[in-house]
């Protein structure tokens, strides 16, 4: 289980940084107009790369505290995630009007990383729970 939800979140990760990519190539962290706070976006970046890491070191180590860490960042990560997703979701559904820079993201993708992420986090839960 425990790597099984490291495959999940390189998946997701994988996803996340196509995001930011198309995000910062429209200009999403300079332009006033998009709805995501450049501040928020990053942040959830650093914590969900931090969180892999312990994770990582925790596979290698079997450390307890690394786990519930991990978990603990996770939780973080994820309300994060779900500011962005609400704050995209009026972007998505005024594609045609919205100047945002965001409203190039597809759809897929930001469903995907959201499974992906949600799966991640039940993994993570389960393999630390299951750990201790």
């Amino acid at each position: 289980m425990a790597i099984a939800a490291l495959v999940t979140w390189i998946v997701t990760a994988l996803g996340g940084f196509y995001m930011l990519g198309v995000w910062i190539s429209r200009g999403g962290h300079r332009d006033r107009q998009s709805r995501l706070p450049a501040p928020v976006a990053f942040g959830h970046l650093l914590l969900a790369a931090i969180g892999l890491v312990l994770w990582i070191v925790y596979l290698a180590l079997d450390s307890d505290v690394l786990a519930w860490s991990s978990l603990g960042l996770l939780v973080l990560i994820a309300l994060l995630g779900f500011t962005m997703l609400f704050r995209w979701i009026p972007v998505y559904r005024a594609r045609a009007t919205s100047p945002a820079p965001e409203r190039s993201i597809p759809v897929a993708v930001v469903a995907g990383h959201g499974v992906l992420a949600v799966a991640t986090l039940v993994l993570v839960l389960l393999a630390t729970v299951a750990g201790s």
